[in-house]
């Protein structure tokens, strides 16, 4: 007998398989017109010719490019501020309501200032990323630090761990599974917000290909772009999963 939690190999295909399926049958059956709903095989051919074409792959490297950069210097801006808010009364009475008010801001609102002040390419894409990315993962680095039980630091006091021992052996390693939760958050965060980005300050990138494709009123494109898109989120995803299996913070994850 199967063990009830074990997963099935391939069950994950099954719900692709069955959108694509359902998705040549309403083409087949002509419902609407081929410009305004293309066919799998359409979509699968405007696929090919992008890649071979090279655009698609300068697109996804240009989005990926703005993607690491808003993201890392979100997190290396993000991380630090939440330990310093978590671990200082002080500090969170100082800055948390100012964090607050900005995260409450959508990212897309900076749009305009954002042309404005950074100009076409990628470093409004980069400010956007990081606007819409910084804010979650301090208050999750925040809350994590505040929810750490206050004996693994009596522990640490009596075994005389203190300074940057206790960051790395006691503080890091307990908020770990929480924070990496968060960058996966934030990371299909700043895949979204840069897709809007580039449609409308961007010169090139997955944005400016759903873009350019609308207004060339090649809907197979568009829905190609969409695809690429969405599979691209999800090796993000996947890539970042892979640090749950880092032995310190597995225990995080395990049931």
């Amino acid at each position: 007998m199967r063990a009830p939690n074990r997963p099935i190999p391939l069950l994950g295909l099954a719900g692709p398989v069955l959108i694509v399926a359902a998705w040549a049958a309403v083409s087949a059956l002509q419902l609407f017109p081929s410009s305004l709903f293309p066919d799998p095989g359409a979509v699968g051919r405007g696929l090919v010719t992008e890649f071979m074409s090279g655009r698609l792959v300068q697109d996804v490297l240009a989005s990926l490019f703005r993607v690491g950069a808003g993201f890392l210097l979100a997190t290396a801006i993000g991380i630090p501020a939440g330990l310093l808010l978590g671990h200082s009364a002080m500090a969170r009475a100082a800055l948390l309501p100012l964090v607050n008010f900005f995260r409450n801001l959508s990212p897309l609102a900076w749009i305009p200032f954002a042309i404005l002040w950074l100009g076409i390419g990628d470093p409004p894409a980069i400010f956007l990323i990081f606007m819409a990315a910084v804010f979650p993962v301090v208050l999750s680095t925040a809350a994590a630090v505040a929810n750490i039980p206050s004996v693994y630091f009596r522990v640490a006091g009596d075994l005389g761990i203190k300074g940057p021992r206790l960051l790395s052996e006691v503080t890091l390693p307990a908020i770990a599974p929480q924070v990496i939760t968060t960058l996966r958050v934030t990371a299909g965060l700043s895949w979204l917000v840069v897709v809007a980005a580039e449609m409308i300050a961007g010169r090139d990138g997955l944005g400016f290909a759903v873009w350019d494709a609308r207004n060339g009123l090649r809907i197979d494109l568009l829905a190609a772009v969409m695809v690429v898109i969405g599979l691209i989120g999800v090796g993000l995803d996947r890539l970042l999963v892979q640090m749950t299996r880092i032995p310190s913070v597995r225990w995080g994850y395990e049931r």
